[in-house]
C-alpha cells in the first residue's frame, strides 16, 4: 500500500461501514413493529428494496455523482468515476482506500430513502416505491450528499466545503432530507382510510424496541465512523451518540408523562431515535454536556411536534416528519449554539464566543436542503403516481398489503387459531371474550406518538363508564 496508508484506520472504517448496514434491517423492525400485522412485511420489504436498488446504483454513478471531482460550483461530482471506473486498490483518501470510504458512505445512501417509507406505510404500491427510490437518490440523494461531504479544499460541495456548513454525519444530507421527502409524499399519496377514526396500533411494541436497539448500536458506525480514523474525533463522536440518545429518551418520556401521563416503551424507543438523529449533524463538533443539551431539547420538541399531523391533516404514518425532519433541524442549527472549535471543527457556536455567524450558515444549510428535497420530492411522487400509479386500491389497503403486493403474510393465525382451539382451557373463555367486546380507542397509528391509551388496556368498568371521554381523550392528546 502507498505511504499515508493506515491499517487501524482502513479496519475502523469498514467496522463501522457494517455498522451502518445493520442500520436499515433495524430500520426495518422499527418500522415494521409500529404497522399493524398486516402490513408489516410490506414495510420490512421497501426498506430492504432500498439495500438492493441503491447499492446498484451506488457503483453505476452514486459514487461519482455524490464524490468524483466538483462538475462547477460545487453543486454535482463529475463522471469520472461511472462503474468505479479508475478506483484502484492503492488510491487512498485521508489514510484509508477509496473503496473503504466508497462502501462506508454507500451505506448512507441506502438508509435515507428507507426513512422516507415510514412516511408513507400502508398504503403504497411496491414496485413504485421502488421506482420512486432509484428515481429519488439520483435527483436528491446523490447531490445533496456532494453538497454537504465532498469536501475538496474549498473546492467541494456548496454547503459544506464552500459555505462552513456543520454536518458531520447527515443531520441535513440525511435526516432532513429523508423528513421532508417523506412530508412531500403523504402529501401525494394522501390519508390512509380510517386515520383519525380506525385503530392503527402498533402490533409489536416488542419488535419496535428491538429495532430502536439496533439503529441505536448501528449508529456508532453512523457517527464515529464519519471521522474517517480511529482517533480522538471518533471517540468524542461516540460519546456524544451515546449521552444525547440517552437525554433524548429522557427527554421524550418526562415529555410524554406530563402531557399523557404514563411513561410508555414507545415513547422510549422513539425518544432514543430523535436523539440518535438530533446528535448526528453535531457530535464531532461539541462537548458531551452540549450534547446531553441538544439529546433533551429534540426528545422533548419531536415528542410534543409528532401530533401536529393530527392538527394540520397529513398522514405521517411513522412519524418521519415529526422525528427525522425536526430532529435533524434541531441538531444543525443547535451546532450554531453549542459548537466548542475544539472538536473537529475551528468554527465556534454562540455559546463559545462565536457569534451568530455559525448559526446563520446552520439555518441556510436547514432551509435549503428542506427546500429542494420536499419540491423534487414531491416532483417525483407526481411523476411516478401519473405514470403507474403510487397508491394501492382501496381493497387492497383494507385487506392487508402484504397479501396483495407480496402473497405472504407475516403470521399464520389460522394454524395459532386452530392450536388454541384444541388445547385452551374453558376458563380462557370468559377472558377472550371480554378483550372482544372492550371498546377500541376511536384514534390510534401507527407512529411514534406513544400515548397511554394506545398501547394500555383501560379497566373495563372504566371504557363501559365513559367510552366517549376515553376517544375525546384521545384526540385531543394528538
Amino acid at each position: 500500500m502507498p505511504d499515508g496508508f493506515s491499517a487501524g484506520d482502513t479496519a475502523f472504517v469498514l467496522i463501522c461501514a457494517a455498522l451502518v448496514m445493520v442500520m436499515t434491517p433495524g430500520l426495518a423492525f422499527f418500522y415494521g413493529g409500529m404497522v399493524r400485522a398486516k402490513s408489516i412485511l410490506n414495510m420490512l420489504a421497501m426498506s430492504f428494496l432500498s439495500l438492493g436498488i441503491v447499492s446498484v446504483l451506488w457503483v453505476l454513478y452514486g459514487y461519482s455523482l455524490s464524490f468524483g471531482p466538483d462538475a462547477g460550483a460545487g453543486l454535482i461530482g463529475n463522471l469520472d468515476f461511472l462503474g468505479m471506473r479508475g478506483v484502484g486498490v492503492a488510491d487512498l483518501t485521508g489514510t484509508i482506500p477509496v473503496t473503504a470510504f466508497s462502501a462506508f458512505q454507500l451505506m448512507f445512501a441506502v438508509i435515507t430513502p428507507a426513512l422516507i417509507s415510514g412516511a408513507i406505510a400502508d398504503r403504497a404500491k411496491f414496485a413504485a416505491w421502488g421506482l420512486f427510490v432509484a428515481l429519488w437518490v439520483t435527483v436528491v440523494y446523490f447531490p445533496v450528499a456532494h453538497w454537504v461531504f465532498f469536501f475538496d479544499g474549498g473546492h467541494g460541495g456548496w454547503l459544506g466545503d464552500r459555505s462552513g456548513v456543520i454536518d458531520f454525519a447527515g443531520g441535513t444530507a440525511v435526516h432532513i432530507n429523508a423528513g421532508v421527502a417523506g412530508l412531500a409524499l403523504c402529501l401525494v399519496l394522501g390519508k390512509r382510510i380510517g386515520f383519525r377514526k380506525d385503530p392503527m396500533r402498533p402490533h409489536s411494541l416488542p419488535l419496535v424496541m428491538l429495532g430502536s436497539g439496533l439503529l441505536w448500536f448501528g449508529w456508532f458506525g453512523f457517527n464515529a465512523g464519519s471521522a474517517l480514523a480511529a482517533n480522538g474525533v471518533a471517540a468524542t463522536a461516540l460519546l456524544n451518540t451515546q449521552v444525547a440518545t440517552g437525554a433524548a429518551l429522557v427527554g421524550w418520556l418526562l415529555y410524554e408523562k406530563l402531557r399523557h401521563g404514563a411513561f410508555t416503551t414507545l415513547g422510549a424507543a422513539s425518544g432514543a431515535v430523535a436523539g440518535l438523529v438530533a446528535i448526528t449533524p453535531a457530535c464531532g463538533s461539541v462537548s458531551p454536556l452540549g450534547a446531553v443539551a441538544i439529546g433533551l431539547v429534540a426528545g422533548a420538541a419531536c415528542s410534543a411536534a409528532i401530533g401536529l399531523k393530527y392538527r394540520w391533516g397529513f398522514d405521517d404514518s411513522l412519524d418521519v416528519v415529526g422525528v427525522h425532519a425536526l430532529g435533524g433541524a434541531i441538531g444543525s442549527l443547535l451546532v450554531g449554539l453549542f459548537a466548542t472549535g475544539t472538536v473537529g471543527q475551528s468554527a465556534k457556536g454562540l455559546f463559545y464566543g462565536g457569534g451568530a455567524a455559525q448559526l446563520g450558515k446552520q439555518a441556510m444549510g436547514v432551509a435549503v436542503v428542506g427546500a429542494y428535497s420536499f419540491v423534487l420530492s414531491w416532483l417525483l411522487a407526481k411523476a411516478v403516481d401519473r405514470v403507474i400509479g403510487f397508491r394501492v386500491a382501496e381493497e387492497v389497503e383494507l385487506a392487508g398489503i402484504d397479501q396483495a403486493e407480496h402473497a405472504e403474510s407475516a403470521y399464520d393465525f389460522g394454524a395459532l387459531g386452530s392450536g388454541l382451539g384444541r388445547t385452551a382451557a374453558p376458563a380462557a373463555v370468559p377472558v377472550a371474550a371480554a378483550a372482544a367486546t372492550a371498546p377500541a380507542p376511536a384514534t390510534a397509528t401507527g407512529s411514534a406518538t406513544a400515548t397511554a391509551a394506545r398501547t394500555a388496556t383501560a379497566a373495563p368498568a372504566a371504557a363501559a363508564a365513559a367510552p366517549d371521554s376515553i376517544e375525546k381523550t384521545e384526540v385531543d392528546a394528538r
